[in-house]
C-alpha cells in the first residue's frame, strides 16, 4: 500500500462470465482515466448479464438503458454522466471523481472488490491446517470466547489509527483503535482460523512491526498474519526436560516447529488446528512419547501407537453384517489410506467406528480381513474399476443438479475441485433429476457434466468461461 491518499471505490469487481457473443475482461470494465471513472458496457450482453453488471458495479439500470438508447449524457442521483459510443456494440460511461492527474496517480487507486474480499477472507480463515503466532511483543492477545485484542504500542502523536484486515473486508474506517496511555487498542470477536491485517496510522498503511508472520500484499509491501487459536496441548510434569516439542499429522510430523513452553509445572502450546481428527506425540529431549493424559491411542500401522484428539462433530462409520470377520479397518484420504490405524469395533449387527471429520469431501473404503470394499450403504462413489471409492461430503454446502437425460447410463460431475477427473463424482438419479452434493470452500469453481463419456456444460447455468479447448466451462461462485 502506498502512503499517498488512497481512494477506495466500493464496488464488486468479481470475474463476470460473459454470454456466448460478448467476451468480458474485468480489467477493461472499470478504469481511471484523467480523473474520471470509466465503465465500458456492451449491448450484446443479455438481460441477466446486464442485471449482474448493474449489481456488481453499482450502476443504475436507467444509465445503461440510456446508453443503449443513444443518449450522450444523463444525471443519475446527482451524478453527471457522459456517454460515449466506442464502436457498434460498446459504450463508455464516464463520471468525474474530483481527482486530477496532478493530485492522484492511477497506481494509488485501490478498487476494492467487496464480494471477492468476503470470499477470500472466508477461504483464508480455513486455508491452513494449523498455525502458531510468532510475535516479539504481545500486539495480538487472545482472551476467552475468541476475543482478540490488538495493541499497537506508542504512536502517541498519531491523530487516528484504524485496524484493517481480512476480518473486516479491509475496511479503512470500520475498526478505529482507542488511544491509551501506552498505545492504541481494539478488541474483536473472531472465529478460529487464519487472518491478515495492517494498521492505518494517520492514513499510512503499516504492517505490525512486532509480528514475524507476514505475507506479500501484492502492492509492494506485506500483510501481517495471525491465528485465532482453538486448541491447547498440555504435557504435565517433565520439569527437568530441556526441550519439549509436539508433532502430529496436522503438521506432517515436523519435529522443529511447535516448541512447547514451561508453565506452572507443565509444558503448553496453543495453536489453531483445523477441524477433524489428528494424531500426535510429544518429543521430550529427543524421545517420542504418547500423551499420558490422552484416552484415545491407536496403532500407526508400523508397530507403534499415536495419541489422537478431535475438533468438531463426531460421526459414526458403520458397516452392517460381516459377523464372521476377524477385523475390519476403515481407510481413506483423511488418514493417508493407512491400513493399520482405524480398527472398527464389533457391535450387535455389524461394525462401527466413531470419528471426527471437518467440513470437506472424502473418499474411503473398508478393509474386511484384508479385502478392500466400498461402503454398501453409501450410494455416492467416485473413480472406476478397482479404484472406485465411497464418497462422503461432510457439511455439504452445494448441490449440483442436471435435469433430464433419463436415458443416460452414467453421469459424472467433474471440475477443478476434483482435478477434472472424467470418472469424478458419480451423480445420483431421482425423478428426472441427477444430483450430487459436495462441500466447497468459498471461491470460484469451474465444472462440467460427463454424460456417458460426453462432456457438456450445465444447461441451467448462464455463467461460463472459455477453456483451452474452446468448449467452455460452467462457473459457480460459493460465498461465505
Amino acid at each position: 500500500m502506498r502512503n499517498l491518499l488512497v481512494l477506495i471505490f466500493l464496488f464488486l469487481t468479481a470475474v463476470f462470465v460473459p454470454g456466448a457473443r460478448a467476451q468480458y475482461d474485468p480489467a477493461k470494465v472499470c478504469r481511471l482515466d484523467d480523473g474520471k471513472m470509466v465503465f465500458t458496457i456492451d449491448r450484446r450482453w443479455n438481460a441477466a448479464q446486464i442485471k449482474e453488471v448493474s449489481t456488481i458495479f453499482d450502476l443504475d439500470s436507467a444509465l445503461i438503458a440510456g446508453a443503449f438508447s443513444g443518449k450522450t449524457s444523463l444525471v443519475i442521483k446527482g451524478n453527471a454522466w457522459t456517454i460515449r459510443k466506442v464502436d457498434a456494440t460498446r459504450f463508455d460511461l464516464e463520471k468525474s471523481t474530483g481527482a486530477t492527474d496532478q493530485r492522484y496517480n492511477r497506481n494509488e487507486i485501490i478498487l476494492v472488490d467487496d464480494k471477492e474480499l468476503r470470499i477470500a477472507a472466508s477461504a483464508l480463515r480455513e486455508s491452513e491446517p494449523y498455525g502458531v503466532n510468532r510475535l516479539t511483543f504481545n500486539t495480538v492477545i487472545q482472551a476467552g470466547n475468541n476475543r482478540i485484542r490488538f495493541f499497537l504500542p506508542g504512536r502517541q502523536n498519531a491523530r487516528t489509527i484504524y485496524l484493517s484486515g481480512s476480518f473486516n473486508n479491509w475496511s479503512t474506517m470500520q475498526t478505529p483503535m482507542l488511544k491509551t496511555d501506552s498505545g492504541w487498542t481494539v478488541t474483536l470477536r473472531l472465529a478460529p482460523g487464519k487472518y491478515t491485517y495492517k494498521f492505518i496510522v494517520d492514513g499510512k498503511w503499516s504492517s505490525d512491526p512486532y509480528n514475524k508472520l507476514r505475507e506479500n500484499d501484492t502492492y509492494g509491501g506485506f500483510n501481517s498474519v495471525f491465528f485465532c487459536y482453538n486448541y491447547r496441548f498440555i504435557l504435565k510434569g517433565y520439569q527437568s526436560a530441556k526441550s519439549v516439542v509436539v508433532a502430529g499429522s496436522f503438521n506432517n510430523w515436523r519435529t522443529n516447529e511447535l516448541k512447547m513452553i514451561p508453565y506452572r509445572g507443565s509444558w503448553v502450546q496453543s495453536a489453531y488446528i483445523r477441524e477433524g481428527t489428528h494424531a500426535y506425540k510429544f518429543i521430550v529431549d529427543g524421545n517420542w512419547i504418547n500423551d499420558p493424559a490422552c484416552k484415545v491411542n491407536r496403532p500407526d500401522g508400523m508397530g507403534n501407537l499415536n495419541s489422537f484428539f478431535s475438533i468438531g462433530d463426531t460421526m459414526i462409520f458403520r458397516l452392517n453384517g460381516y459377523q464372521d470377520a476377524q477385523n475390519i479397518v476403515l481407510a481413506g484420504n483423511f488418514n493417508g489410506w493407512n491400513q493399520g490405524e482405524l480398527f472398527m469395533t464389533r457391535i450387535r449387527n455389524g461394525w462401527e467406528l466413531p470419528y471426527v471429520l471437518g467440513p470437506g469431501n472424502y473418499e474411503y473404503k473398508y478393509i474386511v480381513d484384508g479385502k478392500w470394499m466400498i461402503d454398501p450403504s453409501n450410494p455416492n462413489t467416485t473413480g472406476a474399476g478397482e479404484f472406485t471409492n465411497s464418497f462422503l461430503a461432510v457439511k455439504p454446502n452445494y448441490t449440483f443438479t442436471l435435469k433430464g437425460f433419463s436415458g443416460a447410463r452414467e453421469i459424472c460431475l467433474s471440475g477443478n475441485f476434483n482435478g477434472w477427473s472424467q470418472t469424478g463424482y458419480r451423480m445420483n438419479h431421482k425423478i428426472g433429476v441427477w444430483n450430487f452434493s459436495i462441500y466447497l470452500q468459498p471461491g470460484k469453481y469451474s465444472y462440467k457434466f460427463v454424460v456417458d463419456g460426453k462432456w457438456i456444460m450445465d444447461p441451467a447455468n448462464e455463467l461460463w468461461e472459455d477453456n483451452e479447448y474452446g468448449t467452455g466451462n460452467s462457473v459457480i461462485w460459493i460465498e461465505p
